[in-house]
């Protein structure tokens, strides 16, 4: 037995074994359970404190990688101006200062020429000559290097010159087969040019191709034409939805290629493709979509913006493309066709599982109604048991009586009766003295 003290009323009392122990767990239960949250929080303020700490030291570490790269690039920029100052000086300075040196050197000499004597002034004036010969040769090669210069520059200006009048020449070509591209399509529609085209090169470059025009309105709206691509497998990796538009088809009413941007987008997501391309003629004065291939996807997702004669490089493009991802998306078919496997599974468990509950809960129905009607069945046998019992008891009792009855119990009290069972004996005695004594039997 331990004595316990109440803190609050100071009265004692005792409590056994079990009982103090229990207390003694709570109590230490109690403190473990502080000690831990004190324990957590300090790792909670520590792991915070560190992160903060890290934080601040990437943030450093990153401003002075920033200053060093914005040094080594100012470094880098005065190196170059340098290193281009120091070109230009060699190509146009350096036989100037070589002349320089050279009138030094004679200035140099005329000082000596004054100075010496008769004998060394002939000496010298051919030194001088010497050195002013070689000055006019300086001079004259500076002269060559400038004419040089001049004739590489001219070479320069008339090689550029071609080549933007190259650049000009290509670029009204493109005009002009643009003009005469235009042409061609009043006899007949941009769809059927398209079509043509890629008919030429299907059997070539797309064996495996679909490329049809789209029949299916069922959504509301529709595309001109849509061109699928699968591998051996049968594993689809390239989808286009095209749409064709034409500047004469609109009449008098110029639209804007960004017109049909939502339509077409609508259409490719409604028919499950990847890509969208405008194929269009409108705006014939826009040298955004006269340069080449434009993506406009900024607006709306894989989208892009050509002209007819870019109309079979921008199926090249994205098949190629798509194609590279081909692997990926076999083993994505793959892992979704498991997907598949597993949830066709986890249904069919999911139905056996409700289906066996189902029949487990009918069958348990039936199992307890048949052991309530045993039970009710073994309660009636037990009272029909009890009843017979009693029956036999009463028969016992019946057979005891009637086996206790006797002609005196019967006549005593009853003289009649008496008198009459006294006659009856009284003549069977008679009787039996009057009968003749029995005979032997003979055989028939």
């Amino acid at each position: 037995m331990h004595e316990i003290k109440c803190p609050h009323c100071g009265k004692a009392f005792n409590i056994d074994e079990a009982g103090y122990a229990e207390i003694l767990t709570q109590v230490r239960d109690e403190a473990f359970d502080k000690a831990i949250h004190e324990r957590l929080e300090l790792a909670e303020k520590e792991k915070q404190t560190a992160v903060e700490l890290a934080e601040a030291k990437i943030a450093s570490d990153l401003k002075e990688a920033a200053a060093e790269k914005d040094l080594e690039i100012e470094r880098l920029r005065e190196e170059l101006k340098t290193s281009a100052e120091l070109a230009q000086a060699k190509a146009t300075g350096e036989l100037k200062d070589e002349s320089a040196r050279k009138e030094a050197e004679i200035e140099r000499l005329k000082a000596e020429l004054d100075k010496a004597d008769v004998e060394s002034k002939l000496a010298l004036k051919e030194a001088l000559t010497e050195v002013e010969k070689q000055r006019d040769d300086l001079e004259r090669k500076l002269d060559s290097r400038d004419t040089e210069q001049a004739l590489l520059e001219k070479s320069l200006k008339e090689k550029y010159e071609t080549q933007i009048k190259d650049r000009e020449q290509e670029i009204e070509r493109l005009r002009d087969m643009k003009a005469k591209l235009s042409t061609k399509m009043v006899g007949e529609t941009l769809e059927q040019h398209c079509e043509v085209e890629f008919n030429k090169i299907r059997a070539a470059a797309f064996p495996n191709a679909h490329f049809a025009k789209d029949n299916d309105a069922s959504g509301g709206t529709k595309g001109d034409f849509i061109f699928r691509e699968s591998d051996e497998s049968g594993t689809e990796f390239v989808s286009i939805m095209f749409e064709m538009k034409n500047e004469l088809d609109e009449g008098s009413n110029k639209k804007k290629n960004e017109d049909f941007f939502k339509k077409l987008d609508e259409d490719r997501k409604k028919k499950g493709c990847e890509y969208a391309v405008l194929v269009s003629l409108l705006e014939p004065e826009n040298e955004l979509y006269n340069t080449g291939i434009v993506d406009v996807s900024h607006l709306y997702p894989r989208m892009y913006v050509v002209r007819p004669q870019f109309f079979i490089p921008i199926i090249t493009l994205i098949r190629n493309e798509a194609h590279k991802t081909l692997k990926l998306k076999s083993e994505l078919a793959q892992v979704k066709a498991q997907n598949v496997d597993i949830t066709n599974f986890e249904e069919q468990m999911e139905e056996f599982r409700k289906g066996f509950s189902r029949n487990y809960d009918l069958a348990s129905r039936q199992f307890e109604d048949a052991i309530g009607e045993i039970d009710k069945s073994i309660r009636n046998l037990e009272k029909t048991k009890t009843s017979l019992l009693k029956s036999a008891n009463n028969l016992r009792l019946a057979n005891d009586k009637a086996q206790d009855v006797t002609i005196k119990k019967l006549t005593r009290g009853n003289p009649t009766m008496t008198a009459r069972f006294k006659e009856a004996a009284e003549g069977r005695e008679v009787a039996e003295l009057e009968a003749p004594p029995d005979s032997e039997a003979t055989p028939d």
